[in-house]
Parts: structure tokens; C-alpha cells; sequence
């Protein structure tokens, strides 16, 4: 397994600001990343291995933001 990423808040910032700006409507891409989160929230809990160490929000945010490419994840 990989080792977690550290990202900076500016980098964080940026990744959010992408997703947004890519999605259709905010209010509706705030609620697929505060569902994605909620997701790896318990993903996290369910296995007993740390070797995340990033917050869910900030989980889901990079990799969202990763995944910008895929049309299905903002597209209405």
C-alpha cells in the first residue's frame, strides 16, 4: 500500500477550487465530497490499518479532484 500524501493547504485549496469551477453547480459537488468523506470515514474505521493519515474532507477533495477527468463524477 502507498504511503499518504501530504498536501498543503494551498495545494488544498486549489484541488477544491478545480472542483468547483468544474462542476455544473457547487451546492451539488460540496454534496458528492461531504458524501465521499462521510464514505471514507467509515472505510477508515472499518479497517484497523492507519496509513491514512489525511481528514475524510481532504481525502475526498484530492481525490475527486483526481479523479476530474471522469465526466461522471461532476456531471449532473
Amino acid at each position: 500500500m502507498q504511503k499518504p500524501t501530504q498536501f498543503d493547504s494551498i495545494e488544498i485549496t486549489r484541488r477544491a477550487s478545480d472542483l468547483i469551477s468544474a462542476a455544473s453547480n457547487r451546492y451539488r459537488i460540496t454534496v458528492q465530497v461531504a458524501n465521499r468523506a462521510k464514505r471514507c470515514r467509515y472505510e477508515d474505521f472499518e479497517s484497523a490499518d492507519d496509513t491514512t493519515m489525511m481528514k475524510p474532507v481532504l481525502r475526498a477533495i484530492v481525490e475527486m479532484s483526481d479523479e476530474l477527468a471522469q465526466p461522471e463524477i461532476i456531471a449532473d
